[in-house]
């Protein structure tokens, strides 16, 4: 990797920039805006278990100086399903208060959160550990993606962790789940999003991924 370039763990002044990011790449890698307006609550129901409850388990990405992408993860799924069962609650309450301010297509988000994003959501590993990740356009690639991988799974093999699974939105445009593959994770499971059908003209996928962490594949650094 670049020299410029640093994947180091989160640190508790890095929770702004996080919460940002995690805005700047919501739709598909780019801002949130034109899906939903609230970036308070979408950051909230993204980061906020990560950040503020497990955040030993979530790595960074600096170029330049500047936070450029993050992977969150929890080694934790009991306590990652607990705290969501709460604060699920909690956003559901505040997002209704402000539902009759929401623009449009804000509006539109909520009704799918409603009506459809429980049916949406592919089955995952109620047991395992877990991560998701985003980076900015100007330092996405595959071994930016790899180091950070990396340095997560180091953080499970640690705990003695043996398998791990990830969900991850993949479209035409977007090699997606198969650059997991090299990865050595399978998918277990493939829906459709719909929530993005008025905003994007092909349809967008959510995966669910899962790894052995025994498998021998990326054990190894690409800085090594």
């Amino acid at each position: 990797m670049a020299t410029d370039t640093v994947i180091r763990p989160f640190r508790p002044s890095d929770r702004a920039d996080v919460r940002r990011l995690c805005c700047e790449t919501g739709y598909l890698g780019k801002a949130i805006d034109p899906v939903f307006e609230d970036r308070e609550l979408f950051a909230d129901y993204l980061t906020r278990f990560y950040t503020d409850w497990e955040p030993e388990s979530t790595f960074v990405l600096e170029h330049n100086g500047e936070l450029k992408g993050y992977l969150m993860g929890s080694r934790r799924p009991l306590l990652h399903q607990l705290h969501n069962f709460f604060h699920n609650l909690s956003l559901f309450a505040r997002g209704i208060a402000r539902y009759p301010r929401y623009d449009k297509s804000s509006k539109a988000f909520v009704r799918w959160i409603i009506l459809n994003a429980w049916r949406e959501v592919p089955a995952a590993p109620r047991r395992l550990p877990h991560f998701h990740f985003n980076l900015l356009p100007e330092v996405q690639g595959l071994v930016r993606s790899r180091e950070l991988l990396f340095r997560f799974l180091q953080h499970l093999r640690a705990h003695g962790e043996t398998a791990v699974f990830g969900q991850v939105v993949t479209f035409e445009e977007r090699r997606g789940a198969r650059v997991f593959e090299r990865f050595g994770f399978r998918v277990i499971e493939k829906k459709e999003i719909t929530k993005y059908r008025a905003h994007h003209a092909e349809p967008v996928y959510l995966c669910t991924i899962v790894k052995d962490l025994d498998d021998g594949i990326l054990m190894e650094s690409t800085t090594a």
